[in-house]
């Protein structure tokens, strides 16, 4: 069956918190291990369903924004599911609590219980309804995204469709470009201020009630944090101030050079070479038919994933009015499918969202051979995203299929990119964390503070003149910052990863960095985001000098292949 043609069926949600408590009742009335055991594989399958359904919703409400059926699935949700949650706190404490305990770690993995300690100090039934107000200012903000439209030269453009514009080798219709997409955004900042106004103070509300003293805490148990805390990653951070902010200051002089400019201007800064950054030399259904091969070839457990997603159609790609921006990788457990949406544009970032996401269904194809695993077993988030941020550099061995003679130039300008963003991403960490510790800012203090760490993080970048982005708004089309609050650090610490295994390929070979890869990947959600890399004997992001090796093996990359940028 195609994901297109899997049926939906609205859940009941009260028939699973009624459920919730059945299973909670006989999870602790168990008598022997196998009785528990047999309880939780009960859970599991129910959570399967939850999961797959849920799952089908989101994918169909972000496929057409403009659906009222599955914005109405969306928002039903969104009141139902904070019940839900609620119950199986009860199920999560009978689990810890259970006489059987050691038997069903054993099972079931002992991060499940971490992972269950952690989740119920996140939710209580005074803050239900709180949660609902939550989640419907979410679909609120993806929906102010997916209608954005820009008018750019006479035409009018999903903002979606404006990257082909933005990376132009032309300088002016990059400046125009930009301007335009500015102007787009600023007809709606009351919008976006208002919407985020709401989102803080609602989650402060939450956080308050549950015992905080402001959400950051709390959005750190929401994120599932089981290894780290807040002064783990400002030390991070403070490594990336550090160690590669000014190697991204000396490439971005010159690249400036190299473009004929005084300095970098915001419209100029992706733009690496005078005549452009390279792109796909195919588009849509033949990008999309390269890349399936490029699977196919990689390895034989990728080739089975593609394969299986190929026949179910387990994709969305091609930008369209009322879709929402971004991409992101879903999964379907009932089916055992993963499913990537994205949105091609016709520039590198088709290649890289398909070899990134690739890289979360990859992983995910793997865990769901499993139909009895747990949810609390899975890997958090950003030992997800080393899955991904590691499979961009794994598939530069194809890359020539999509790039042609400029696939040298590619895989340069993929790594330049991925040191830049690492500034980008602590800077996008660092904001949160002061908007939360300050809830009552206003939304002009917000956009001074953005300004602020932009000086701190970028201070290569000029956005002088520009509507939106001149004023200290870029962080409003980031939409982590609005339904994700804390996500973002993920793709650092991911990212920090990533560099090492590009950093093995390029010293002992594609196979070696391939198998560091799957010795991380083909653990799971079995341990911690530290205890996974280091038991894939890969360098902890948050250890001083973790960054050090991977950045001077990066700079030395550069520095030898610069000449044919």
């Amino acid at each position: 069956m195609r994901v297109a043609e899997i049926p939906y069926e609205r859940l009941d949600i009260p028939h699973f918190v009624e459920l919730a408590g059945e299973m909670t009742k006989k999870l602790r009335a168990a008598g022997t291990p196998e009785d528990a055991i047999a309880v939780m594989l009960e859970y599991s399958k129910a959570e399967r369903r939850i999961a797959t359904m849920t799952g089908l919703s989101s994918i169909r409400s972000s496929q057409n924004t403009a659906d009222e059926f599955y914005e109405g699935e969306e928002e039903y949700y969104a009141g139902a599911m904070p019940q839900l949650f609620e119950k199986l706190n009860g199920f999560y404490l009978a689990m810890l609590e259970s006489k059987f305990r050691p038997q069903l770690e054993e099972r079931f993995g002992k991060v499940a219980f971490i992972n269950a300690e952690i989740t119920l100090k996140t939710i209580s039934p005074e803050i239900l309804g709180m949660l609902q107000e939550e989640s419907l200012l979410a679909i609120e903000y993806q929906k102010l995204q997916g209608s954005l439209t820009v008018e750019f030269r006479g035409e009018t453009y999903p903002v979606t469709k404006m990257g082909l514009f933005k990376s132009s080798s032309d300088r002016e219709t990059r400046k125009e470009a930009f301007e335009a997409e500015g102007r787009a955004y600023m007809s709606k900042a009351a919008e976006y201020d208002d919407i985020y106004n709401r989102m803080v103070a609602i989650r402060t509300k939450i956080a308050k009630t549950l015992g905080h003293d402001n959400f950051t805490p709390l959005g750190y148990l929401r994120m599932t944090r089981n290894s780290y805390d807040p002064k783990m990653v400002r030390n991070f951070r403070e490594q990336v101030k550090r160690d590669v902010v000014p190697l991204v200051a000396k490439l971005k002089e010159l690249q400036a050079d190299r473009l004929g400019i005084d300095h970098i201007m915001f419209y100029d800064s992706e733009i690496k070479t005078l005549e452009g950054n390279p792109k796909p030399v195919v588009e849509d259904d033949e990008l999309y038919a390269r890349g399936v091969a490029m699977y196919r070839e990689l390895d034989p457990q990728a080739a089975e994933m593609i394969n299986g997603m190929d026949d179910m159609g387990a994709f969305d790609l091609y930008s369209r009015e009322n879709k929402m921006s971004g991409g992101y990788c879903s999964t379907l457990p009932e089916y055992r499918t993963p499913f990537i949406f994205a949105n091609f544009n016709g520039t590198a970032g088709d290649v890289e969202v398909f070899t990134h996401e690739g890289g979360h269904a990859f992983a995910a194809s793997i865990m769901l051979k499993d139909d009895e695993m747990l949810g609390l077993s899975e890997p958090t988030l950003e030992s997800c995203e080393v899955h991904s941020m590691s499979m961009e550099f794994l598939c530069w061995p194809y890359l020539e299929r999509f790039y042609g003679e400029n696939t040298e130039k590619a895989k340069l300008i993929h790594l330049i990119g991925a040191l830049e963003f690492l500034p980008y991403g602590c800077m996008v960490d660092e904001f949160q964390h002061i908007v939360y510790d300050n809830p009552n800012m206003t939304p002009a203090q917000r956009h001074e503070e953005w300004a602020k760490l932009e000086k701190v993080y970028r201070p290569y970048i000029d956005f002088s003149g520009m509507p939106f982005y001149g004023e200290g708004r870029t962080w409003q089309r980031q939409l982590h910052i609005y339904t994700n609050p804390f996500y973002y650090i993920d793709y650092c610490l991911a990212q920090t990863v990533a560099l090492e295994v590009m950093e093995i390929m390029t010293t002992k070979g594609w196979q070696a960095a391939w198998d560091a890869y799957m010795a991380y990947t083909s653990q799971g959600g079995s341990e911690t985001f530290v205890g996974l890399v280091s038991k894939a004997g890969l360098r902890v992001p948050f250890n001083d000098g973790a960054l050090e090796g991977s950045v001077r093996a990066a700079a030395g990359y550069i520095e030898e292949n610069i000449g044919i940028l």
